[in-house]
């Protein structure tokens, strides 16, 4: 790189973090820094991949909902999920362009372990009651951080993520109404319940991050791709959640539980870091490898119906 040119691009850099300052938003056609778009792609990239793993836990139980109706609803939550993961996979590869990534090459990354997952999907669903807690609280966890996201610096995934929060806060709404049903029920389904909670709310407090942020995240704080700090994104979590579950008559796994009306703080026992964090990079979870081997056999598997589309419409241009 020239003397001159290394100058441009310090005043384009200048430039371009005046504008978000300004609190501007950037487009897919605007200059941006390298580091901004490798953030970008990083984010939305493991966002996107996290919604279709995130689809795995409750397919397992579209055939054994316990009613037409349940099941119904499932289906649907699944169809969304995977229609969340594509969507933010079409934004992140507008910014992969340039390194010459395509979404079958972002969709294959996960199964070749070069991007990672959200923890809560390495998880195990032992019971219909943990279909309805994944509703409930993972999503209830995923409304919150993807709220926060609405006003990132980057205009294409704000834009999309209105339409993923819209339908999130469905599938709230349903794991919400499973979640009382069971409340509402025998004691053997209270006890079912309380179990499911028991087993998620470690992972949910691992979900949103360590309270201490540090490189990448620090960054994409500093560009406004993220807005809201780990803590504050738990801090809400604890606050929305914790009063609902003990209004239903049941506990939380957590001795250190408390709230500071004075601070409006919740104190908590903090999870495994060291033992969620190895199970999200080296796949040992519960359900990694299995969930990992039905998302690369359906991709392979399907590979034919995507490569006869592309056919078809590159036959149908040259008719044109």
């Amino acid at each position: 790189m020239s003397p001159g040119s290394q100058v441009n691009g310090d005043s384009r850099q200048v430039t371009f973090m005046e504008r978000i300052e300004r609190g501007e938003k950037i487009e897919a056609t605007d200059w941006m820094p390298e580091e901004y778009r490798k953030l970008l792609i990083k984010q939305i990239h493991m966002h996107g991949i996290s919604e279709v793993m995130g689809a795995y836990p409750e397919k397992e139980w579209v055939p054994k909902a316990p009613n037409l109706r349940r099941k119904l609803a499932l289906i649907a939550k699944v169809q969304d999920e995977i229609g969340h993961g594509q969507l933010l996979l079409r934004v992140a590869e507008d910014l992969a362009k340039p390194y010459g990534k395509v979404r079958d090459d972002m969709i294959e990354d996960v199964y070749t372990g070069r991007v990672k997952f959200h923890n809560v999907f390495h998880m195990d669903a032992p019971t219909w009651a943990d279909a309805g807690v994944i509703g409930f609280l993972v999503d209830g966890g995923a409304i919150i951080t993807q709220a926060s996201l609405l006003d990132s610096s980057y205009a294409p995934y704000g834009r999309i993520l209105t339409r993923i929060c819209a339908e999130e806060s469905f599938h709230m709404q349903h794991g919400e109404s499973i979640v009382l049903a069971l409340a509402e029920g025998t004691e053997e389904q209270r006890e079912m319940l309380q179990q499911a909670i028991h087993h998620w709310w470690p992972s949910m407090m691992f979900f949103f991050g360590p309270p201490e942020m540090s490189g990448a995240s620090l960054r994409m704080m500093d560009y406004r791709i993220r807005t809201r700090t780990n803590e504050e994104l738990r801090q809400r979590f604890i606050g929305r959640y914790a009063p609902r579950i003990h209004a239903l008559g049941l506990t939380i796994p957590d001795a250190k539980l408390c709230h500071d009306p004075t601070t409006d703080q919740w104190t908590y026992s903090e999870p495994d870091w060291d033992w969620f964090g190895h199970m999200v990079r080296e796949n040992t979870g519960p359900k990694s490898q299995e969930r990992l081997q039905m998302r690369k056999q359906a991709h392979e598997g399907q590979k034919w119906v995507r490569d006869a589309m592309i056919r078809a419409t590159v036959l149908q241009t040259q008719a044109i």
